[in-house]
């Protein structure tokens, strides 16, 4: 559907709009406010990630023609098995003769680069906007040619919010989560004290090993411009071994976050001999440190242990900066499991557009929902939290 359109229905209108439509709305400029990822997030993601997302905006008005909320939305083809590793080698050898096998164009709410939220100008309006995209995304979906609609990763907190989705055809599984950990420590040999007998030797035995080695020194920067050159790389090792791939940074993105939220952009760039052998990008808002991406030169980061290297450095760098709370980006559970971490929970919300095809679908999407196939998370202490207790 082109921008400009509108799609009425009981509680209001929506309307289609474009990121340069949104210049001239005052109201965007308070679109998710209380979040670490605000609408200048939203921007930066549109104009510099990789064109395979197409993005638009619903504006939510009410029957008075008051904005109540302004929901970022986008496109892509997505592969339904990406987080399913034993199914992969059977469905891509099909995909040699039939390349869009298991994939969907699927309409998407929410964040490209992190956990979604609903914009509403105040918390009273979350029921009214969740409900207004109850309304309306089927509509929109089906003319902009989707065959899903995805609520991507939205926390658990707007379960509530979204309590009347299950009896409107929308199923919600659990999502790949975040974790948390809870920052009520002097410092980060207090931290690790709190740990088991196992982990708190494994740590100090590489502690150790690390120390032998040339000396590592941290750089904490606001502006990754100067370096993002040089760091780049190291992000490319990591996103390329991961098993599950969605958003893709750029240069343009890394560079772009630091210097349009200064404030909240905290770039880690860790050097040994003067070389870039690890990097990490975090954002910091309201007492809690979100990191979301790391970046690591495998030459070096197994025999350093590298990825508990970092970890020290950021929670000490916290610690000192008062923060309360860290907050880590999915995948990587083993580890974090260990290490005292909580399960963060986040949601997907899907419906096919097809009234007919839905209700299979439903019962799909328990063997496919990502979660299912990560043993490591049952054995987490809040492990329930990821299905709680709704449909």
């Amino acid at each position: 559907m082109p921008t400009g359109q509108s799609i009425p229905f009981p509680l209001g209108v929506a309307r289609v709009l474009s990121l340069s439509d949104l210049r001239i709305v005052e109201e965007w400029k308070e679109a998710f406010a209380g979040k670490s990822k605000d609408h200048r997030f939203y921007e930066i993601v549109e104009q510099t990630l990789d064109s395979k997302f197409e993005h638009s905006y619903l504006l939510l008005e009410d029957d008075a023609g008051r904005t109540r909320g302004i929901q970022p939305l986008f496109f892509v083809q997505q592969n339904l098995v990406e987080g399913i590793p034993a199914l992969r080698g059977v469905v891509d050898a099909i995909r040699h003769r039939f390349p869009r096998f298991l994939t969907m164009r699927v309409l998407m709410v929410g964040n490209a680069a992190g956990e979604g939220h609903l914009s509403t100008r105040t918390p009273e309006d979350e029921d009214w906007v969740a409900n207004a995209l109850l309304a309306t995304l089927k509509t929109y979906a089906k003319q902009s040619k989707a065959s899903l609609v995805v609520f991507k990763d939205f926390p658990a907190k707007y379960r509530h919010a979204f309590r009347n989705f299950s009896a409107n055809n929308f199923t919600r599984v659990p999502s790949m989560p975040m974790t948390e950990l809870q920052l009520r420590y002097t410092d980060f040999n207090h931290y690790v004290s709190t740990l088991g007998a196992s982990t708190r030797k494994d740590l100090r035995r590489k502690f150790r090993k690390t120390a032998t080695a040339p000396p590592i020194s941290l750089e904490v920067v606001t502006d990754l411009t100067p370096y993002v050159d040089e760091v780049y790389p190291l992000y490319l090792q990591v996103h390329e071994r991961s098993p599950l791939k969605f958003e893709r940074l750029t240069k343009e993105y890394l560079s772009d976050l630091g210097r349009r939220m200064p404030e909240r952009a905290r770039f880690f760039i860790w050097r040994q001999n003067g070389k870039a052998i690890a990097f990490s990008v975090a954002l910091v808002h309201d007492g809690i440190i979100y990191d979301d991406y790391l970046g690591l030169d495998y030459g070096v980061a197994l025999d350093l242990h590298l990825y508990f290297y970092t970890l020290r450095d950021i929670i000490s760098w916290s610690l000192a900066q008062g923060l309360e709370r860290y907050r880590s980006s999915p995948l990587n559970y083993h580890p974090k499991l260990h290490l005292g971490c909580d399960l963060y929970p986040l949601d997907l919300y899907v419906m096919h557009t097809s009234a007919w095809l839905n209700p299979i679908f439903r019962h799909a999407l328990r063997f496919l929902e990502p979660t299912r196939h990560d043993p490591v998370l049952r054995r987490f202490r809040n492990a329930h939290e990821l299905h709680g207790d709704a449909k």
